[in-house]
This record gives C-alpha cells, structure tokens and sequence, in this order.
C-alpha cells in the first residue's frame, strides 16, 4: 500500500505559523485544505472543500489513501463529511484533536452551522486526542465524541486547546499517533 497522503484540517480561523499542523506541513509535506472562509466557516461550505480536495488528490492519485489531521472544529469536518462521501473507502484514518464542544453556553455564534454535531460512528479508524484543561471542550464531552465517533481515546494531559499556545512546536507525540493510524489501516 502506498503511504498516505495526509491532508491537514485547521479549526475556525485557520492554524497559524506556530501551530503543530503548520510545522508538519513544512516539515512533511502535509496538505491544508484551504477553506474559502475561515472567519465565518458554513459547515456546507467546508465539507464541500474537503470533497473537492479529496476528489482533486484521487484523478491524480487513484490508489494513494488519505489520512486528516484534524484540529478543533475541523474535527467536526470529519465527521460531517465522512456522513454525505462517498469516498470515504480512500480514507486510511483519522488524528481529532482537541474538538471543541458545539453544546455549549457560548459557543461562538459565527460557528451556528455546526451547532448540531454529526454524531455517526466513522467509517475508517480514528484516534481522538484531547486536553484534561481544553477551555472549548470538557473531557468528558471529548470522551463522549470519542465513544460516537468510535475513536480511540488519548488524554494528552493539561494542554489547552492543543493549538500553538500549548507550547508544542512540531508535536511529536501528535505526529506518532498520526504516522500509527497511517501505518494499521
């Protein structure tokens, strides 16, 4: 099997120079999916960009897999995507990061097209990786998406919001879970 090509997946207001997912794409050549408003993100609109990503990467490369990288609300774009494509046999897994909370008191009012989140069980392996202090999102909440989504559940202990305020540059430890769930499907 070819190894996978990994597709990047940033939260509201994009992922910044100093973030994990910023660093794997200069570091490893990862792909961001480029959303078309990352200020205002319409959950139509986003799952329509990854579609047409994920499209675009297989009439060029049929039989190479994909794998997402997700951070915060681009967890939520897993989940609603995998639920309406029908590629999602070319997905060789999934790393969710630390996915925000869309329940909550005050949820952001520009995120209101993800205020019902898409609970499916994913179809290919994920690993959902969350914070015991995320401000977004109670562990136990990320527990419960763990348990719909059917993700292996990994507490990555105080780090925030797991972004580029928790300090953790290049994040190995988040790159290894990737490179396994790249490496079983």
């Amino acid at each position: 099997m070819q190894t996978p090509l990994v597709f990047t997946l940033p939260g509201w207001q994009g992922s910044g120079a100093a973030h994990w997912q910023s660093h794997w794409e200069a570091a490893f050549g990862d792909v961001r999916v480029e959303q078309h408003d990352w200020q205002q993100p319409l959950r139509g609109d986003w799952i329509t960009r990854l579609e047409d990503a994920v499209q675009e990467h297989l009439k060029q490369h049929p039989t190479q897999p994909v794998v997402f990288a997700a951070h915060s609300l681009g967890c939520h774009l897993v989940a609603a995507w995998a639920a309406l494509s029908p590629n999602v046999q070319h997905v060789a897994g999934a790393l969710l990061v630390a996915p925000p909370d869309p329940l909550q008191p005050h949820f952001p009012p520009q995120l209101h097209s993800w205020s019902k989140p898409v609970l499916n069980k994913l179809p290919f392996k994920t690993t959902l990786a969350a914070s015991t202090n995320d401000p977004f999102c109670h562990f136990h909440i990320a527990t419960g998406l763990a348990g719909h989504w059917g993700s292996e559940l990994v507490s990555v202990g105080e780090r925030g919001h797991i972004n580029a305020e928790s300090g953790l540059g290049d994040w190995p430890a988040g790159r290894a879970m990737l490179m396994q769930l790249a490496q079983s499907a």
